[in-house]
């Protein structure tokens, strides 16, 4: 009697698990898909969160091709303004998780937010798509499962102004901010250098606006070593660094050179013709099919081309519908963990690629020179090469990896 008992009891198991799986597909399904957009709508990173949050609702336009759906639901953005501040945006996303019952969450702006955010989404669970922020750390030691980037990292950025900027006879000192996003950035730069000599750092408060004393501490560590003298800027929001080219450093034979950056800070390039650097994006470079309509539809309904986070910011929303469509609309997190892991999708960058280890999304960036136009008020950024995401070693910094 009890062998016979046996397996009327598992089919039983076996029937009540379908259904209970069944009923939670058919509870997801018709169901609001909930997204928490948590960025700097006020503060010192404001220009960077309003053109990710105008990106975002343009990526999840594209990739939905116009439905705001996937899989019969509907996606709904929920946005709030972490004002650039670690303790609002770390309250705001165990809120959005919590109270808002969001299906993910995307940013935030700063790489100081993002490191407070990252244990909230260990916490509950939760995917946390981090973009725009920078750091390495993101993805490197404070990183966990739940964290995925599709914003580059600051290894992503340093190889490839080193691509630029490493040769042999140059000497660099660097200027940054003192945070996170200015340290991570200067280290990766430093261990990026195969060739070129770092001869000094110089870090200053994110709210500088006198660059007087540590344009001179860099000019006197300069301008006595041979060959190339090069100070190269990582340096991100307000406050003006190239101010120090009123300094006049070429007197010392010293250049200025930074990477790519929002086209308002970009006006300042202007004053460097023959600058080289590397780029994260601009709307005149990438040639493919969705940086073609990202710059057609903005041009239409701002009078002005999408900018570098822009086009981060409908990174992020592409990305999130193309997982989405891989788990035909399921929320579970575990499942778009699976369906993210490895996982190409197409932005206006061309092909990115969330690496497994550690969830960075790989990346092309862009070899420039700075070339003056009088049509434009910025200094433009030519092409110099399409630095592939093969070429680019990209360390793996967390423990997973």
């Amino acid at each position: 009697m009890i062998l016979s008992f046996i397996p009327r009891a598992l089919l039983a198991l076996a029937v009540t698990s379908l259904t209970l799986a069944a009923a939670a597909v058919q509870a997801q399904q018709g169901k609001d898909i909930r997204i928490a957009h948590i960025y700097s709508k006020t503060g010192a990173l404001e220009a960077y969160g309003k053109q990710t949050a105008a990106g975002f609702l343009m990526g999840l336009e594209y990739a939905t091709q116009g439905t705001m759906a996937v899989a019969g639901r509907k996606l709904v953005v929920i946005e709030k303004d972490d004002q650039g501040k670690p303790d609002v945006g770390k309250s705001l996303l165990a809120a959005a998780y919590g109270d808002d019952k969001v299906d993910l969450a995307v940013g935030p702006t700063s790489s100081g937010v993002a490191l407070a955010m990252l244990p909230v989404a260990e916490e509950f669970k939760k995917i946390l798509v981090v973009e725009p922020a920078v750091a390495d750390s993101i993805t490197g030691e404070k990183w966990n499962k739940y964290v995925f980037r599709t914003g580059r990292n600051s290894s992503q950025d340093a190889i490839s102004n080193a691509v630029a900027l490493d040769k042999p006879g140059t000497s660099v000192a660097t200027l940054a901010q003192d945070y996170a996003f200015g340290r991570d950035g200067v280290a990766a730069f430093k261990s990026a250098l195969k060739h070129a000599k770092l001869v000094h750092e110089e870090y200053l408060p994110t709210t500088t606006t006198d660059f007087t004393a540590g344009a001179q501490r860099l000019f006197d560590k300069l301008k006595d070593q041979p060959g190339r003298k090069i100070i190269f800027i990582i340096w991100a929001g307000a406050g003006n660094p190239f101010k120090i080219a009123d300094l006049d450093p070429k007197r010392y034979g010293i250049e200025i050179a930074t990477g790519g950056n929002i086209l308002p800070q970009m006006v300042n390039y202007k004053q460097f013709p023959g600058m080289e650097g590397a780029s994260y994006y601009y709307f005149g470079i990438p040639k493919n099919p969705v940086n073609e309509w990202l710059v057609s539809n903005h041009y239409s309904r701002y009078k002005t081309p999408p900018d570098f986070f822009t086009a981060g910011g409908m990174s992020a929303g592409i990305a999130v519908v193309e997982a989405l469509k891989k788990t035909a609309g399921d929320t579970t997190t575990n499942k778009l963990i699976k369906a993210m892991e490895g996982m190409s999708f197409e932005t206006p960058k061309g092909t990115m690629t969330f690496r497994p280890e550690d969830h960075q999304a790989l990346q092309s960036m862009y070899h420039f020179k700075i070339k003056v136009d009088p049509a434009f008020p910025w200094g433009v950024p030519e092409l110099v090469r399409e630095i592939k995401p093969q070429e680019m070693p990209v360390p793996i910094r967390n423990k997973r990896g």
